[in-house]
């Protein structure tokens, strides 16, 4: 597969056996979680079976099984070499470590539950042993290895002409391999979102950080993306097209739920990505925003307690008031502050999220005028009705029955389209290259000829907007609007430090990365009860992690990566091009 070099791992055993162990240990690993781990049912998961996997053993099966293929992979087997593109050990050392944390988390939860290590069977011994075993044959791994791109460098150094151009994959292999994506990612993100109990969601976080961590330092990561990149139009529908297909996956209602805050809150985050991923604008009461087009549709959408109970739009009149509204409080607040820079912008911003959340708290007819209803706030908004379609009912599609919340939920897709559709068009135009140059250096984009002010108010008056119009279908989604979600920070979303922390651990300046950080600090207190009164320090760590080891966000901007790592710290070669590919092998290809 490749040449190796004469450093040794951290544990001084044989190439040979490092890799026999390395194998092995991940076979057993897997076959470990077909036999009885405890001996009592109180467990959740019910891990007494032997021969049938239950709850936290089918994770240390998939653990196991990565770890094997991966082995695999390492020993040049036919229809697997592929796998480890960037030719090194780090994904052989992640993939054994997903294995041990998910299996050693299991035993130690089993004792620390159940009363001790005498609850556990002979079968969670030997798991715990054979996860084990893998660590050892990975960190006896030498690293780091010659792999097969420096050895072309080589090649090339001493006779250019003489390295052949990368092969060229067909297109509709490269869609067959996003198809193939888009569907595992379905798969994966189903079953995060249907884990029933604390410790076996705990446990798929394991599994996946550490297989994501394994792909990307295999080089698979960047492989993908540059396929991603010549079939955007394709990615985007597949997107869609498992987006859609969410809903069908469920039994439970409750999960349609988590799904459609999830896009609502992703397409929250969406808008403030112009606000501050591409305009570089630090927005910390942009919330209000959201709260604006919910108030809007709860007073326009016929509930009996609204001021105008008697006015009832249909909800793509709701939605344009609800947007309307948004975009001229967007630019009312944007006119007078906008020509702030930095902190100073930040405070003011900060402190408009207050006033509107303490004057929707005080409009109530006694402290201010009678419109919000004040700390009641606006209850009983009906449900929408589009097309004769009442999305409050259970309805009955292809066989699936769709619960209200999948109605909404399907409702949002729609929705996220359209913001999708607008962010792209906007940053990919001549105003999202002046968002851009005004983000680097607004001096110098001044000195350019772009008017700063006009630039930041448009980007602040669509931010806007795309918060109030996800806001019109929270209002229908929540029956109802109070004043206490909307404010910079507290125990559950949606508040404003909630929205800047999806963009920043999402990725600014991209599509999916705000959606991605939405979904993430939208589920792990959802799932993880013992964290909902401890969000924000949740919050502050994972940002503090984030800023050390990859500024950028999890779906990293390559504008972005290029500013955060000097040539040479990239998860690419320093011989590579922005595309990827070697410099040499491009060259010579050319």
């Amino acid at each position: 597969m490749m040449t190796d070099t004469t450093t040794r791992g951290l544990i001084p055993l044989p190439l040979p056996a490092a890799r026999a162990l390395l194998l092995a240990g991940g076979i057993a690993t897997a076959a470990s979680a077909f036999l009885a781990w405890t001996w009592t049912s109180e467990f959740p998961g019910d891990l007494t079976y032997t021969g049938y996997p239950g709850g936290l053993q089918w994770l240390t099966f998939i653990a196991g099984l990565l770890t094997t293929v991966f082995a695999l992979a390492a020993y040049d087997v036919p229809g697997l070499r592929g796998l480890i593109p960037a030719r090194n050990n780090a994904p052989l050392v992640l993939t054994a470590l997903g294995g041990f944390g998910v299996t050693w988390y299991t035993v130690v939860s089993i004792a620390a539950e159940l009363g001790g290590l005498a609850n556990l069977e002979p079968g969670g011994w030997i798991a715990a042993i054979a996860s084990l075993l893998p660590v050892i044959g990975a960190f006896a791994l030498p690293e780091p290895r010659v792999s097969n791109t420096d050895a072309l460098l080589k090649a090339y150094i001493a006779k250019p002409d003489n390295i052949p151009a990368p092969a060229p994959i067909s297109p509709w292999v490269e869609r067959a391999i996003i198809t193939l994506a888009t569907i595992v990612g379905l798969a994966v993100f189903t079953y995060g979102i249907d884990t029933e109990y604390g410790e076996l969601f705990v446990g798929y976080l394991i599994v996946v950080v550490f297989a994501v961590w394994a792909m990307h330092t295999a080089g698979l990561n960047d492989r993908f993306s540059r396929i991603v990149a010549r079939n955007r139009s394709f990615t985007l529908a597949m997107g869609f097209a498992a987006a859609i297909a969410f809903p069908f996956t469920q039994t439970n209602d409750h999960y349609a739920n988590i799904g459609v805050n999830i896009l609502i809150f992703g397409t929250v985050a969406l808008g403030l990505n112009i606000v501050v991923g591409l305009a570089g604008l630090l927005d910390l009461g942009y919330v209000a925003f959201l709260g604006v087009g919910a108030y809007t549709a709860a007073l326009v959408s016929g509930s009996e307690f609204s001021r105008f109970s008697g006015v009832h739009f249909p909800f793509w009149a709701a939605a344009i008031t609800g947007a309307a509204a948004s975009l001229v409080f967007g630019v009312l607040i944007g006119a007078p502050t906008l020509r702030l820079r930095g902190d100073y912008l930040a405070i003011v911003t900060l402190g408009f999220g207050e006033i509107f959340r303490i004057a929707v708290n005080n409009m109530d007819g006694d402290s201010g005028p009678d419109l919000t209803n004040g700390p009641n706030g606006i209850p009983a908004i009906p449900d929408l009705n589009l097309l004769g379609f009442n999305l409050g009912e259970a309805h009955d599609v292809a066989g699936f029955t769709l619960g209200r919340f999948a109605n909404y939920y399907l409702l949002m897709v729609l929705i996220m389209a359209i913001v999708v559709l607008v962010y792209t068009r906007a940053a990919d135009s001549r105003i999202g290259r002046s968002w851009i140059a005004i983000r680097e250096d607004e001096t110098a984009a001044t000195a350019m000829g772009i008017n700063g002010f006009r630039v930041k108010l448009i980007a602040f008056a669509l931010g806007a907007t795309l918060a109030g119009l996800a806001g019109t279908v929270s209002a229908h989604v929540t029956y109802s609007v109070v004043p206490t979600p909307y404010q910079f920070a507290g125990s559950t979303p949606p508040n404003s430090a909630f929205l800047l922390a999806a963009v920043v651990l999402g990725g600014m300046g991209t599509v999916a990365g705000p959606i991605l950080g939405a979904a993430l600090l939208y589920l792990l207190p959802e799932k993880l009860v013992f964290l909902q009164d401890k969000s924000l320090l949740a919050f502050g760590i994972a940002l503090i992690l984030l800023m050390r080891f990859r500024p950028e966000g999890i779906i990293a901007n390559r504008r972005r990566q290029l500013e955060f790592h000097e040539t040479g710290q990239l998860d690419v070669p320093e011989t590579t091009t922005l595309t990827g590919e070697p410099a040499a092998v491009t060259k010579a290809g050319a």
